[in-house]
Order: C-alpha cells, then structure tokens, then sequence
C-alpha cells in the first residue's frame, strides 16, 4: 500500500511540476516577445499614379492630422503615408517636381495616389490640367 502512494505522489508532483515549467515557460516568451518592438512598418518607397489637388475653398478648414489647410504651403494629402512624412512627386510628362510633407488623408478617387496643395500644383504646373500622372517618392518618414 505504500508504493501506491508513493506513486500517486510521483505523479501529482510530476503534473504540478509539468504545469509550473508551461507556465514559466509561457511567460518568458511573452516577456520576450514584449521585449523587441515590433518591425517598422513598410511602404513602397515609389509609387506610381495620378495626382490632383485641392479646392481654393478648402482653405482655412482642419485637415485630418488637425492642420488648418493654407493653399499656399507645400503640402499633400496621402492615403496611408504617417503624417510628417517628406515626400517629391514628379509631374511624368514635364519632369518637374516639388516636395510636400503629407499633413492630410486622401484623395479618395480610384486611381489617385496624392491631393496637393495649391501652391505644389502650381509649381509642379499642374494648375491647368487638374489631374495629371505622376512618380511619389518617399524621402524622409517622421521619427
């Protein structure tokens, strides 16, 4: 009778010792896991597409990053771009371009990748045409 519960004790303390090992285990990877941060997120460093730009009567309203839009700084308006982040966009047929730093979201037009500011359509001579294809590079994310 003695063996018996010599044995069942083994096993009661093999299984409190098994579950104790899990739980340990469990909480080192997790601890481990919350260590690093996670991967920066990534984006397409060019992109290809059509850019348009803002209306005049757009001026002095809030835009999605809280900025209140002034038609006369270089500014754009981007989909999924971090707000901050420095951008050139290439007019494809003329080969001018101008650099904006994206302070809004949008355009929500199928096939538009960026809404400029005024005064970036008009140096990139685009005020005419409304909508012409263009080349945006990433220059600069915010820290």
């Amino acid at each position: 009778m003695g063996n018996i519960c010599k044995t069942g004790e083994k096993i009661w303390a093999n299984l409190i010792l098994s579950t104790l090992f899990k739980k340990i285990f469990f909480l080192l990877a997790i601890g481990l896991a919350c260590a690093y941060p996670p991967p920066p997120a990534s984006f397409n460093r060019v992109e290809y597409g059509k850019a348009s730009f803002y209306d005049i009567g757009l001026a002095g309203k809030k835009t999605a990053s809280g900025e209140i839009y002034n038609p006369r700084e270089m500014t754009a308006a981007h989909r999924t771009l971090p707000f901050g982040t420095w951008v050139r966009v290439t007019e494809l047929s003329t080969k001018k371009s101008v650099v904006v730093r994206i302070n809004d979201r949008g355009p929500f037009v199928q096939g538009r990748i960026i809404d400029l500011s005024n005064e970036a359509a008009r140096r990139l001579g685009i005020l005419n045409k409304g909508i012409t294809d263009v080349k945006v590079e990433i220059l600069k994310l915010p820290r």
